[in-house]
């Protein structure tokens, strides 16, 4: 009888819930040597979503079909299978619903797991550090000689647990602190060194803090829409936004803004942006960068925007971020109420690691101290 892969997930993951429980620690009958293996790809789970994601797919993939080489994993190698189908199907829908390390569609859409040759000793896929690698080709090995692949997946699954909720840290939420004392903080965060990506998502989350208390104390915004945050890996063109930041006036574009991290600010950007919004009502465009604009296009960006004004009629203005920021904070009656903006939003945006809140409360700690 066949054994449904949603099912089969679902109840390994209640198990490894009930096993984790209040504790730390990962139960498990697995020897050392596996569990070091294990421990590796969970060490690089978030800088290596993709082998992770591979990983469990072969997995679970192997439990559901044990006759299955799972090192052939793809149709195009003799006696293969499709990985990608299965993980896009079953395995990163399940990750991304238990907010695990998760790829946007596939582990497959990686160069370094995507050849079309076995994942055995001779893979030349370039996955780093060594480590990882040589991890990653031994456990599928020890899989397809015959070690338990449950008993791995329950393993990894704990361990994903556990990393997880390292993720729900109180968060500071500093009350008097001075606009130009948030603004350090702001800037401290945005380009502190972090292993993770998701740095590139403060600057707009900020943005975003700011527009949620302007929009309640400005009268150019009354009766104006502001739309929720978009999903960082979700691309413009499929969603029909025109920024990374949008408001709205009778369900049509009022105001939008696009954030860039450490991209100057070129021409080319601005007919990108135009190309988006030509076809809307949108008064005001801002391009926001943590880069100023390019001195060699300073010329051309002033006439791309002077151009678009007299044709759409949308003012179009580019700026730094933290200028910005500096801005707003001073037209608001409270700045402390976009700190509690930005906190909610790092608690809940799926794009933050656990790495970031520790440094937001490490710089905030600084600050007050």
């Amino acid at each position: 009888q066949s054994i449904d892969p949603k099912e089969f997930l679902e109840t390994e993951y209640q198990k490894a819930m009930e096993w984790v429980g209040d504790g730390n620690r990962i139960l498990s009958q697995l020897p050392e040597d596996s569990c070091k293996l294990l421990d590796i790809i969970l060490a690089h789970s978030e800088s290596a979503k993709a082998v992770l994601t591979v990983i469990i797919t072969s997995l679970v993939h192997k439990r559901l079909n044990p006759s299955q080489d799972i090192r052939n994993h793809q149709t195009s190698i003799p006696n293969g299978y499709s990985g990608r189908r299965f993980d896009t199907q079953f395995i990163t829908p399940f990750m991304k619903s238990k907010q695990f390390p998760a790829m946007a569609e596939s582990g497959w859409l990686t160069r370094s797991l995507e050849q079309k040759i076995p994942y055995d000793n001779d893979y030349t896929g370039a996955i780093q550090p060594k480590e990882l690698k040589t991890s990653f080709i031994t456990i599928l090995s020890d899989i397809q000689t015959g070690q338990d692949p449950v008993q791995y997946l329950e393993y990894l699954l704990q361990g994903l647990i556990l990393n997880r909720n390292k993720n729900h840290i109180e968060l500071a939420r500093p009350q008097n602190l001075s606009i130009d004392k948030i603004l350090e903080a702001l800037n401290r965060h945005f380009f502190a060194s972090y292993n993770s990506h998701g740095k590139s998502r403060l600057p707009v989350i900020a943005i975003y803090a700011a527009y949620q208390v302007l929009t309640t104390e400005l009268k150019r915004f009354e009766g104006k829409v502001l739309l929720p945050i978009e999903n960082h890996t979700t691309s413009d063109a499929r969603t029909g936004r025109i920024g990374d930041i949008e408001l709205h006036f009778n369900n049509r574009a009022f105001e939008a803004a696009e954030i860039k991290f450490e991209i100057p600010i070129n021409s080319q950007m601005i007919q990108d942006a135009y190309a988006k919004f030509i076809k809307t009502p949108v008064e005001r465009y801002y391009i926001l960068s943590t880069k100023t604009v390019d001195e060699s296009e300073q010329e051309k960006v002033n006439q791309e925007i002077a151009k678009i004004k007299n044709v759409h009629g949308c003012q179009m203005i580019v700026n730094g971020i933290i200028d910005s920021l500096s801005y707003y904070l001073r037209l608001m009656s409270n700045s402390s109420i976009f700190i509690e903006h930005y906190v909610d939003l790092l608690e809940s945006d799926g794009v933050i690691k656990f790495e970031h809140k520790q440094k937001w409360n490490q710089i905030i700690s600084e600050i007050n101290g």
